[in-house]
Formats: C-alpha cells, structure tokens, sequence
C-alpha cells in the first residue's frame, strides 16, 4: 500500500462493516493490529487491501489462519440485538 498508515486506524474485513481491530503499531514488514476480544496480531502487509479515510480493509486470503480465528470473535462480546416480542411486549433476541 502506498498510502500511510498509522496507529489508531480502525480495521475492517470489508468496506461497509463494522470494525473488528485498530493498528496498534506500523512496521516495515506489516501492522500489529489489537483485535476486539483477540488480542494483538502481527499480519503482512501484503494483508492490507485498501487504505482510505483513517480505515484499514484487510484482504483476508492473506492473513493467517489464526487471525481469521480471531476476527470470527471480535463482537462475541457484545449484546446481541434484540426485538420487541409483539405478544409478550418483551425484548426477543434476534439471531
């Protein structure tokens, strides 16, 4: 990638989701990136698709298998989205 990158960039698997990791530090080799509920992640830079408006978009066919491992939990901690119950009138999990 010919565009900088620098510590604090958000990380996404695709333009359009939510973020999954921030860089934590630039190398001249790749990033380490702190994935949500995954810790940090030393990836190639050969990694890195895209890079525009502060936004990291990884290509994940170049990533190790246990980054992919990691990006598959990093909202696995978040509350799940909920619906209202229209014949209980109470919140219903949507899954």
């Amino acid at each position: 990638m010919n565009q900088e990158i620098e510590p604090g960039y958000m990380v996404f698997v695709a333009d359009g989701e939510m973020g999954v990791a921030a860089v934590r530090e630039v190398r001249d080799d790749g990033l380490v990136i702190n994935v949500q509920n995954g810790g940090d992640f030393r990836i190639p830079r050969s990694a890195v698709r895209d890079v525009h408006e502060k936004k990291v978009v990884l290509d994940l066919q170049e990533l190790p298998a246990e980054v992919c491992e990691a990006l598959n939990h990093a909202h696995d901690a978040e509350y799940r989205r909920y619906r209202t119950d229209p014949e209980a009138g109470t919140p219903k999990a949507v899954d």
